[in-house]
């Protein structure tokens, strides 16, 4: 048997409310080939989360698509929460959401059964040219009445092209609206973000404004944050002025997370398209070539193999590198963040 990371996140449905240009979901690429399948039922679900825990998953994230679309979402929830604690697991519950469809009665659901909200914020000007949908204000109400009543959130921020320039404004009032923590994304191309990679990946300047403005707020606000898009470390002009604000170097696919799609469908991570196994069959991961590439860590490309900091990066999103070169060993150059690496002594 496979060994499996602790944490799965479950996809429960393809459906969104939202058309994000950055929206990584492999079903939206154009000219898509991924296998959509039926969306699995309460039942379904509940055979899943309970296969599971019986593997030694211990901890649950919920998404989609937009998994308040998902009519089942309420009972999902207390399934796991309430064979989590028969299993001695009180671990929250993280919920990823736009927040179209928030309401009091989901918040109320949330607190009940452990969950960390986490919610997206892409900008606020630029939240309506991200999204087709203009929220921005709704989703900062919603963040508003989740601290009201005590319950822990996220703001979620992709950061692209079009709306860093902003970011200072959109993390301070994700902040002082009530969100008790902050995720950064540089975007990365997948999904439908391969339509619009040119009009919204980083630069290198960029992506250091965007760390340097992420610090300076928290520092402002006395909290920490972290970026969840690996970063290579040669692409950091000064990390040592990083004091609040942690980011992701390492691939955490395979190693502290899988996903598993709305009709039981096992891929590396959420940005992946490669579909390697599913949850029904009684070997649950089929391409093992693949998750070892993975799970072990054999991936770094050629260029990076002589760097002094090669034990600490994966040298980008090894996801990334395969959609387009279709190679994980392959250089992630989604964006110009590569610089000269240092050479080992």
């Amino acid at each position: 048997m496979t060994c499996l990371p602790k944490c799965a996140v479950l996809e429960l449905t393809y459906q969104c409310n939202h058309k994000c240009k950055f929206c990584s979901c492999p079903w939206y690429a154009p000219n898509s080939s991924y296998s959509i399948g039926q969306e699995l039922n309460l039942n379904q679900w509940k055979q899943v989360i309970l296969k599971l825990y019986d593997l030694g998953i211990q901890a649950f994230s919920i998404s989609g698509g937009e998994c308040l679309l998902k009519d089942c979402l309420p009972d999902i929830l207390r399934f796991i929460n309430e064979e989590g604690q028969t299993r001695g697991l009180r671990k929250e519950i993280v919920v990823i959401s736009n927040g179209l469809l928030m309401n009091d009665d989901y918040l109320q659901l949330f607190k009940q059964n452990h969950v960390h909200l986490s919610m997206s914020l892409p900008g606020i000007e630029t939240f309506a040219q991200h999204t087709g949908v203009d929220n921005a204000n709704g989703v900062l109400h919603w963040f508003q009445e989740a601290k009201r009543i005590g319950l822990n959130t996220t703001v979620n921020i992709t950061v692209t092209k079009k709306n860093y320039y902003e970011l200072f404004r959109t993390i301070s009032l994700g902040l002082i609206n009530g969100a008790s923590s902050v995720l950064l994304n540089r975007f990365l191309p997948g999904g439908r973000g391969l339509i619009y990679q040119d009009e919204l990946a980083l630069n290198k300047a960029q992506l250091n404004c965007m760390l340097d403005t992420a610090e300076e707020v928290l520092i402002l606000s006395n909290r920490y944050g972290f970026v969840g898009t690996e970063i290579p470390l040669c692409a950091i002009d000064s990390p040592e002025k990083h004091k609040h604000l942690r980011y992701g170097t390492k691939c955490a696919a395979a190693k502290d997370f899988f996903v598993i799609d709305p009709a039981g469908q096992i891929r590396t991570c959420n940005h992946s398209p490669k579909v390697v196994g599913n949850i029904f069959h009684q070997e649950i991961i089929e391409d093992k070539e693949y998750w070892n590439i993975f799970a072990n860590s054999n991936y770094h490309p050629t260029i990076c193999q002589s760097c002094k900091l090669l034990n600490m990066c994966d040298c980008g999103c090894r996801e990334v590198a395969n959609i387009l070169h279709h190679s994980p060993s392959a250089v992630d150059d989604s964006t110009e963040l590569y610089v000269a690496r240092p050479a080992k002594p």
